[in-house]
């Protein structure tokens, strides 16, 4: 089932009882009697329906010390629409007893109803739709067509009289409470049609007299107005004639002035031109004498005027030049100073770039040393994130399986709608008493999707919400991965250097160990020197043969001589070789005591 819009339903429930309301005061009125007072009960009930109605939609209003929420204010721009409004308001304003503004709209709309004109004060304001909108929302009873409906039923109500005292009455703390037993139906009521319709045809032929009486009072207001403003501008035309009759008799003085003046004028005209002709023909025989002689002055200055022109065409012709080459001149100067300007503004833009690439270099060596700080903080950033993301997983299937379980419990409230509507389908025309428990029955299950779409719907957030963070997680992930990469590159870099370093660590050994022997070698030989001190060199020529093979000494066997010992032998026996840290090549070590052995050169030398 579609759900309604609640203040449709409002609206339409208000029309209803407004109707109810109306209809239940007329027809009680024509069978008590047509003139009402205030203690009469579908009167004072009427009056709350009107006051629901109007309160309907209202705006509140902020004042200096709370809110405010009355019908005061729309009934009060009445007045400012409708001129003949203008006498219940300010009644209503003089009322002593009246203090809040609740109570003066309750007093206005006893006036009005007194006036046999709420009705027409209702449709001035209804069409005012832009100035309502201050007082009401825009889905407000009187800001849609209930309202023009409500305005229209109350047409009906000029067939009653009432005789309301308003003066003594507490209209500020009267109770608006709707009395629905009033509009139940009972046996005796339905018998009444007859009459009812008898009613209705006499309230429509009185309703049909009034509006006629009314049309003519407008009618006759009308004529009045312009019977008015057609003695104003007659009356206007009468003082024009006066006025414009004084004006033609002065003009024609004027013109009997100006046709004398004028004959006087004529005779002094024709007297100077008689004089003035002999005048002009005196001037004339002069002229013809003296017009040769301007003649000849006139070629004379022709001439003289046609070589000044000549020289003058020459000299502009030379000043143009001088100009243009001024220019010229003036065009290369700016040029050469742009040229410089340029040259300056190069320069001082590579000293700022040498000076950014300078700051850069330092920049990138900062740089340097943060990224390997933050190597160390992403590696640890990315075992919480590893954490986060598995915690986010689990959430996700936590949603997963409410929101499966939230959707079978909507297909189950679906099925049982539908079951419920075939049943009340089948079952309305037989049981009209079991139509309002099925009616509440239908709402609290459209209560209960309502809350159950709701529900749905912040599921669905959430999960909106959670497929987000998964997202960003991924996205967070995907870095992680990104930087996994990099520190899985740096490892292997790390190994790289790390088996260097053991290279070259088991290079320092090997050398140490080789410096070990050759140390404890060195420390032999010295105990054999301390051991063999004393002992003289033997001389070249006595050493013919060497000491171990015993075979004489060659150019191929050369003599070693040792320099602790003394003894000689030859190349060939001496293949002890010990290598030193200061000497590039290994040098040869004598058999008996470990010392270094120096080749022979010549006797007695070392």
């Amino acid at each position: 089932l579609a759900v309604k819009d609640p203040t449709a339903v409002e609206r339409a429930n208000l029309l209803n009882m407004a109707k109810l309301s109306i209809k239940g005061l007329i027809e009680s009125a024509l069978s008590f009697g047509r003139t009402l007072d205030s203690d009469y009960p579908p009167l004072q009930q009427f009056f709350v329906v009107m006051e629901h109605c109007l309160k309907h939609g209202l705006k509140v209003r902020k004042s200096f010390l709370s809110y405010n929420k009355t019908i005061w204010g729309p009934l009060e721009l009445v007045e400012k629409l409708y001129p003949e409004a203008e006498e219940i308001a300010a009644s209503v304003r003089d009322l002593p007893g009246l203090k809040t503004p609740l109570g003066r709209a309750r007093a206005w709309l006893r006036l009005a109803l007194m006036q046999k004109k709420m009705a027409d004060y209702l449709r001035c304001l209804i069409i005012q739709r832009d100035l309502l909108s201050e007082f009401y929302e825009y889905h407000a009873l009187m800001m849609e067509e209930e309202g023009a409906v409500i305005v229209g039923l109350l047409v009906g109500l000029n067939v009653i009289d009432a005789n309301l005292c308003v003066k003594g009455e507490d209209l500020d703390s009267q109770v608006g409470v709707i009395d629905f037993s009033v509009y139940l139906k009972s046996d005796d009521d339905i018998g009444g049609k007859e009459r009812d319709v008898q009613i209705a045809a006499i309230l429509d032929q009185k309703n049909y007299v009034e509006e006629l009486n009314r049309q003519l009072n407008s009618t006759v207001s009308t004529l009045h107005a312009r019977v008015d403003s057609l003695e104003k501008s007659n009356t206007k035309l009468i003082e024009e004639l006066a006025i414009a009759k004084n004006n033609i008799i002065k003009l024609q003085e004027e013109n009997h002035q100006l046709r004398s003046e004028n004959t006087l004028i004529l005779m002094k005209t024709q007297h100077h031109l008689e004089v003035s002709k002999v005048d002009v023909e005196a001037e004339l025989q002069t002229y013809k004498h003296s017009r040769q002689g301007l003649d000849e002055m006139y070629n004379e200055a022709r001439r003289q005027l046609r070589e000044e022109a000549q020289l003058r065409q020459d000299m502009e012709n030379e000043l143009v030049v001088q100009v243009s080459m001024k220019h010229e001149i003036e065009l290369a100067m700016k040029l050469l100073e742009k040229d410089i300007h340029e040259k300056q503004d190069t320069l001082i833009g590579l000293r700022q770039q040498l000076d950014e690439v300078k700051a850069i270099n330092v920049e990138m060596y900062q740089k340097l040393q943060v990224s390997e700080d933050a190597m160390k903080e992403k590696n640890e950033i990315i075992n919480r994130l590893e954490d986060k993301t598995n915690q986010i997983n689990a959430t996700m299937k936590q949603l997963e399986q409410r929101l499966q379980q939230a959707e079978k419990a909507q297909m189950e409230a679906e099925a049982e709608d539908e079951k419920l509507k075939q049943e009340y389908v089948n079952k309305s025309e037989s049981l009209q008493k079991e139509f309002s428990q099925k009616e509440k029955q239908l709402l609290q299950l459209e209560t209960d999707l309502k809350i159950e779409k709701e529900w749905r719907q912040t599921l669905e957030d959430d999960l909106q919400k959670e497929k987000e963070t998964v997202s960003h997680l991924r996205t967070e992930t995907q870095e992680i991965v990104n930087l996994k990469k990099e520190f899985l590159k740096v490892q292997e870099k790390n190994k790289q250097l790390k088996s260097i370093c053991e290279d070259q660590e088991a290079a320092l050994q090997e050398l140490a160990s080789k410096l070990s022997e050759s140390k404890l070698k060195i420390e032999d030989i010295k105990e054999a020197n301390k051991a063999l001190q004393g002992q003289v060199w033997l001389k070249d020529k006595e050493a013919t043969h060497c000491k171990l093979c015993e075979k004489e000494f060659s150019l191929s066997k050369r003599k070693h001589h040792c320099r602790n010992c003394g003894e000689i032998f030859c190349n060939a026996c001496s293949d002890n070789e010990l290598p030193l840290p200061s000497s590039p090549k290994p040098v040869r070590v004598c058999d008996s005591c470990h010392a270094i052995l120096i080749q022979r050169c010549s006797s007695n030398v070392p």
